[in-house]
């Protein structure tokens, strides 16, 4: 019987890698895969044609290398979803892709925020969490500028913490900030006129005096919540922590000084320490937030400004 027709040439519909040289091919057609060298055969019996395809695809069990899913944690913590903020709402699948997709052998976070609202950032951070342990994948968080505050809460749902030299760490405390503008309205003839049901529902209320048993209203908050975040700190980092300096009083530290009071677990970046745990075949697969060009240049760019202003007050705090 004549020689089957050989194509070496790219054949879209099926050619998926790279041709090599025509193989010679006699006797009766066969359909079927073959094995040999980095790709397999394909005899198509409708066209006596051969075509050259990648052995990964036939062999699954052939390793691509081991996967790290990261996912971006950028920006401010608040609920409101415009602008670039980060919260549970927007943040969640990204967060599922990465535990889920292409089966992960870690995850790890990368850490660049301010911190923001602690009730955000305890509901990602749980989330984190929740996932490694069903899952059994460890997590990495790597902090590049800053992790304070609720960015700090964030990094305590890793495993470890791996900081760079100037990054800068820890905040762990609640604050309150506002204005008042009772006596502004006073000087411009502006009657404030305020009616509620409720002893303290005009709690603090910008444009009346403030009063003593607001403020201690206001700490009584913001001592629960401050303890709640001592407890998450304390619960995941344990006997890392240093005994001998109070790290709760929203005090800030830089790198190594971080390293050296248990806040982090070392200096390090992302894809070396990845290399260096899981071998120079590591992959990523990145997962952050994505606005769209009409989000971007259009209906939020005014929301998106308000949201890069708090951000950037935010930031002055710690000198960037």
């Amino acid at each position: 019987m004549a020689p089957a027709q050989i194509r070496t040439g790219p054949v879209r519909p099926v050619h998926l890698g790279r041709v090599r040289p025509p193989i010679a091919m006699s006797g009766p057609r066969q359909s079927g895969i073959t094995a040999k060298s980095e790709c397999a055969h394909r005899l198509v019996p409708e066209t006596g044609a051969l075509y050259m395809l990648p052995m990964k695809r036939f062999l699954p069990f052939v390793n691509a290398g081991p996967l790290v899913g990261v996912i971006r944690l950028s920006g401010q913590i608040a609920a409101n979803s415009r602008g670039a903020a980060l919260n549970d709402q927007t943040i969640a699948p990204l967060i599922e892709k990465a535990f889920s997709k292409g089966k992960p052998k870690a995850v790890a976070l990368a850490i660049n925020s301010p911190g923001g609202s602690p009730a955000q950032s305890a509901l990602i951070a749980a989330r984190i969490r929740r996932l490694a342990e069903e899952r059994e994948i460890p997590v990495y968080a790597f902090v590049e500028d800053l992790a304070a505050s609720g960015g700090y809460w964030l990094a305590t749902a890793a495993d470890e913490i791996w900081v760079d030299g100037n990054s800068i760490v820890g905040s762990i405390g609640v604050i309150s900030a506002g204005f008042g503008f009772h006596d502004l309205l006073t000087r411009h003839g502006v009657e404030r006129r305020l009616h509620t049901s409720g002893r303290s529902k005009s709690l603090l209320d910008p444009f009346l005096p403030e009063k003593a048993e607001d403020v201690a209203r206001l700490r009584h908050i913001q001592d629960l919540v401050h303890k709640g975040f001592i407890a998450q700190v304390s619960d995941r980092r344990g006997a890392r922590l240093s005994d001998g300096q109070d790290l709760f009083n929203g005090d800030v530290w830089v790198g190594q000084e971080a390293v050296e009071l248990g806040l982090a677990d070392g200096v390090g970046h992302m894809v070396p320490k990845m290399k260096e745990i899981f071998g120079d075949k590591v992959r990523f697969a990145t997962y952050g937030p994505r606005r769209s060009l009409f989000q971007r240049l259009g209906a939020e760019a005014a929301a998106g400004l308000g949201a890069e202003i708090e951000e950037r007050a935010l930031r002055a705090r710690f000198g960037l």
